[in-house]
C-alpha cells in the first residue's frame, strides 16, 4: 500500500485532534470536541503504526513532522492565537531538526 496515504492520515488526524482538543478545552472540556479529539488521536496512532509497517522509520517520522508546521498555521487561522514570527521559526526549526535527525 502507498505509504503517503498513511502519512496523510497521521498528519490530518493529529492536526484535527489537537485543534479540537485546544478549542474544546477553552470551552471547559464539557462539549463534544474533546471526546471527538480522542477519536482522531486513535486514528492518528493507527495510521502511524500502519505507516511503520510499510515504510522505514527514517521515512515515517520526518514525513509526519509536517503536522507541527500545519498546526502552527491553523492555530493562527482557526484558533485565532497570536502566532508571531518567533513561534513560526520555532515550528520550522523543530520540523527541520526532526528531518535532519532522521538522515
Amino acid at each position: 500500500m502507498n505509504p503517503w496515504i498513511f502519512v496523510a492520515g497521521v498528519v490530518f488526524s493529529t492536526v484535527c485532534a489537537d485543534l479540537l482538543q485546544s478549542h474544546g478545552m477553552r470551552r471547559g472540556g464539557a462539549n463534544w470536541k474533546v471526546p471527538l479529539s480522542f477519536v482522531f488521536l486513535a486514528t492518528s496512532f493507527f495510521s502511524f503504526t500502519q505507516l511503520l509497517a510499510v515504510a522505514d522509520l527514517s521515512f515515517s517520522v520526518p514525513a509526519t513532522a509536517a503536522s507541527i508546521v500545519l498546526e502552527t498555521i491553523l492555530a493562527k487561522l482557526v484558533l485565532k492565537e497570536n502566532v508571531d514570527l518567533r513561534r513560526c521559526l520555532g515550528a520550522g526549526l523543530v520540523a527541520a531538526g526532526v528531518f535532519l535527525l532522521s538522515h
